[in-house]
Formats: C-alpha cells, sequence, structure tokens
C-alpha cells in the first residue's frame, strides 16, 4: 500500500481512467501511450515539486542571513566551503536568491572562497532538478546529483580561496 501511494501507482490509475473513458482512447496505442504520459508525468512533477518547494522553504524559514553569516564564520579551511556548498544547496531555485545572500556574506567579512562555494552550488543544486531527478531517475542519481554539485562547488570555493582574488571584488 505505501508503495503504490509514494510510487504514484494511484495517479497512474487515476490518469489511465481519464484517457480511457474521457479521451476514448486505448493504452495500447501510441496516441493513448502519449497522452497518458504527458498527463502522468506532468502531475506528478508538480506534485513532487510542490511537495520539495514545501519543504525547502520551511527549511529557509529558520535561517536568517545573520544567522547565516554567524554560523559560517566559525568554521575554517575546507570545512567552511563544504558548510557554505550545503547552505547553497537548500537556497532555493536559482541566483536570484543566492546573489543577495552571496553579496552579504563579501560584506560580513567571509572569506571569498567560502562564499563562492556557496555561489557556486546554489544554482546548480536546484531543488526542482533534484525533484524532477527523484521522480524519473529514482533516489540514487538525485542524491548523485546534489553530492557532485557539492563537490564542485566546494572544489571552486578552495581554488578561489588560493588565487587570493579578494582584491578584485
Amino acid at each position: 500500500m505505501v508503495g503504490y501511494i509514494f510510487n504514484f501507482g494511484w495517479l497512474y490509475d487515476i490518469v489511465k481512467i481519464l484517457v480511457e473513458n474521457v479521451f476514448g482512447l486505448k493504452m495500447g496505442s501510441a496516441a493513448g501511450e502519449s497522452v497518458h504520459f504527458f498527463i502522468y508525468d506532468s502531475i506528478k512533477i508538480l506534485i513532487l515539486l510542490s511537495v520539495m518547494i514545501f519543504i525547502i522553504s520551511y527549511i529557509r524559514s529558520y535561517f536568517s542571513a545573520e544567522k547565516t553569516k554567524i554560523t559560517l564564520e566559525k568554521f575554517k579551511g575546507v570545512s567552511a566551503n563544504f558548510m557554505a556548498s550545503l547552505l547553497g544547496t537548500v537556497t532555493l531555485f536559482c541566483s536570484c536568491s543566492s546573489v543577495p545572500l552571496f553579496i552579504g556574506f563579501v560584506e560580513a567579512g567571509i572569506p571569498l572562497g567560502v562564499t563562492f562555494s556557496f555561489l557556486i552550488t546554489s544554482p546548480i543544486v536546484n531543488e526542482a532538478v533534484f525533484a524532477l531527478l527523484l521522480g524519473a531517475f529514482g533516489w540514487k542519481v538525485a542524491i548523485l546529483y546534489v553530492v557532485m554539485g557539492m563537490v564542485v562547488g566546494i572544489i571552486g570555493g578552495v581554488i578561489i580561496q588560493h588565487l587570493k582574488m579578494e582584491r578584485y571584488v
């Protein structure tokens, strides 16, 4: 029963009834399968995105910019880059929400490499893409996506820190 709910079996069955009874298409036909695929996947993606956005928004409501600055300043070296990258994973959607935080981190005096770990990871690791990958390929691929995005952010931040680029910002 739990698998039926979380694997969207219920949605599959509802859309199948819709396609066959309302649209009058047979599920074995190319048209029936195409319409079913489009409706089923569109609704499933919308549900997954809605759930992910709600969860991330709820989590983000507990982290103000000031708390984030104070927390990041406690870490040194690669662990600071890791924490900034981890923070970048929960920044919603795109650079629209990341750039203002990035500017605040720079103004607060947080090391540039750490702030760039955040800025690089934030648009790469996107909750919407995570939800899509989770629905389409499963949790292993979705987790791999997050981990690799964080690795790119951490490495980028470490490189920028070692290049001592602060004077250019």
